[in-house]
């Protein structure tokens, strides 16, 4: 156990890495605003797509480690690429390669060329590519170095180890750190550091690499749903037998269950058809032609979800204000509110993790009550609409507040001081965030926890991938969600939402739009709410000839009627 205990602890540091470049690119829309001197709504795009990109890219990256790639060597490639990528943000400061690109070293706009252009999107798409690299394989590299880890599990004798372990590595020491960066004027040295950690991480990591267990790729799931898919197209032509005994179902013993016959989607039914101009056993050799029923309804369900996930997008888009438009809201009011203390932007951000850590922890209390009555779906629902009702709420407050920042900036007469402080007490913003952060932790839980209930027992792996990916579409979708509200604005209104300063920009009426399109998504959930086929799973143990099988037995029934 402490050789193992040890290996983890190598393989936890990079996750510090993590949580170091989380804090700095939580203050990149400062550093891109103040010294590259972009507008704030380019500033915006590049932050999201570079976290909406960290987010989607971890599910391929899972299923390359499944099927081609090991843990290992992802690991070991993604923290190259995050070393890699933090030396070149480094280098594309104005001080770093002045000399050398014939620039001034000034923090100034014109003190940057083409050539620290290239290095920063390069730097970027690195760093967003070790960030899903890691988040798509250290935790089941960690998985395989306990003796006795299952896949969904540690064993009791690991779990309190690394829980003590985690806290102190992964909470404690690099927040503090992180706060420290707070005191550094140098954009240079804040990521020169974070580039040394980086390539110390990687080393430390590298240290192991004889003791590591590893564990060749066994194959992904996800080809089970291509399988059914190209299996169904393969066989339009033929028609499903009118009773499912007809269709083909594996009884080997090694099934841990199998899934009865619904009459939905019969279409991907033609996956299971058994040809009557080839042998049973000649058929079964050519998995990409015949499928059995277990495999066609896992396929069903996966499809089933697939309206309600497109209702996730639109509160990963208001998510992503959090940390670009309402920070940079915060930049610009002044935070003196008495005596010499500064209330900044990261007291609001403090704020907003207590608040979305309370109400994840009433939500899992609240599904614990319902499903201990057996109402377990109802709780997902109500979830997911209070999600969306509390993100309406920020947006309102948020346009409300922002309207009063405007009041207070042409009272002033600092519409063209973009530099100038306004005189607004930062808490004017404190309820938005609150409100946010109670909306993230509904969102987030809710749609864990759901996924954990309702997707199909073969890609129970990718719950976590496919949770963070939709996340990371909504997070992308706010850019576009931006620039089509801006042609629109333009076009009906003859003056662009979006300006190069946020005292020109219009931001009350996007939040107001923001809360028209989650209120209308509100009602496209309930409508897929309604129609959605929960799954209510019970285990059965059955006898056969050869021993016992486990069989699922699965009752779906629609939420209401």
């Amino acid at each position: 156990m402490p050789s193992t205990l040890l290996n983890v602890g190598k393989i936890l540091v990079l996750s510090w890495s993590d949580v170091f470049v989380a804090f700095v690119f939580w203050m990149m829309m400062d550093y891109l605003t103040e010294v590259w001197m972009i507008s704030f709504v380019h500033a915006a795009g590049i932050v999201n797509i570079f976290w909406g990109t960290a987010h989607v890219l971890p599910l391929a990256i899972r299923y390359l480690v499944d099927t081609t790639i090991s843990k290992y060597w992802m690991i070991l490639v993604s923290s190259f690429a995050y070393t890699a990528g933090m030396c070149l943000l480094t280098m594309s400061t104005p001080p770093a390669i002045a000399g050398a690109m014939g620039t001034c070293s000034d923090y100034k706009p014109e003190c940057i060329g083409e050539g620290q252009k290239i290095l920063l999107y390069t730097a970027l798409g690195l760093i967003a590519f070790g960030i899903s690299g890691h988040m798509g394989s250290i935790d089941r590299f960690i998985a395989d170095q306990a003796t006795n880890f299952r896949e969904e599990e540690f064993s009791m004798s690991f779990r309190p180890q690394l829980i003590i372990f985690s806290f102190w590595g992964l909470s404690l020491v690099p927040n503090i750190l992180s706060i420290a960066f707070l005191f550094i004027k140098s954009w240079k040295i804040k990521f020169g550091i974070l580039a040394m950690f980086t390539t110390v991480s990687t080393l430390v990591f590298l240290s192991g690499s004889c003791s590591y267990r590893r564990r060749k790729p066994q194959g992904s799931s996800l080809t089970t749903v291509v399988r059914v898919f190209v299996a169904s197209i393969s066989k339009l032509s033929y028609r499903c037998p009118r009773h499912a005994s007809e269709l083909y179902e594996r009884s080997d013993i090694n099934d841990l269950y199998v899934v009865p016959h619904s009459r939905s989607l019969r279409w991907l039914d033609k996956a299971a058809i058994i040809l009557p101009n080839k042998t049973l056993r000649q058929q079964e050799r050519n998995r990409w032609r015949l499928c059995s029923v277990t495999e066609v309804e896992e396929t069903k369900c996966l499809v089933h979800l697939i309206p309600i996930c497109f209702t996730f997008i639109i509160p990963g888009v208001v998510s992503s204000i959090g940390n670009t438009f309402f920070l940079e809201q915060a930049e610009v009011i002044n935070g003196k509110d008495g005596g010499n203390f500064s209330f900044g932007p990261l007291l609001l951000l403090l704020f907003y993790y207590i608040s979305k850590g309370r109400f994840t922890a009433f939500y899992e209390g609240f599904v614990g009550h319902l499903t201990s009555v057996g109402w377990n779906a109802v709780a997902h629902v109500v979830g997911f609409a209070m999600s969306m009702i509390l993100s309406i709420l920020c947006c309102v407050t948020a346009a409300i507040v922002e309207t009063r920042r405007l009041d207070v900036v042409r009272s002033h007469g600092l519409i063209d001081k973009p530099d100038e402080k306004i005189p607004m007490s930062l808490f004017w913003l404190l309820p938005q965030f609150l409100l946010l952060g109670a909306a993230d932790g509904f969102y987030e839980k809710g749609i864990d926890m759901f996924f954990s209930d309702q997707f199909p027992r073969m890609i129970f792996r990718y719950l976590k991938y496919i949770f963070v990916a939709t996340m990371g579409v909504g997070i992308i979708g706010s850019t576009v969600s931006v620039y089509y509200a801006g042609i629109v604005s333009e076009r009906i209104g003859k003056h662009n939402w979006f300006q190069d300063t946020l005292n020109l920009s219009r931001l009350d009426n996007y939040y107001w739009l923001l809360a028209a399109l989650t209120a209308a998504n509100l009602a496209v959930l309930i409508i897929a709410a309604m129609r959605f086929p929960y799954n209510y799973l019970s285990l059965e143990q059955i006898d056969i000839d050869d021993g016992p099988l486990m069989k699922m037995k699965i009752r779906s029934n629609y939420l209401f009627g």
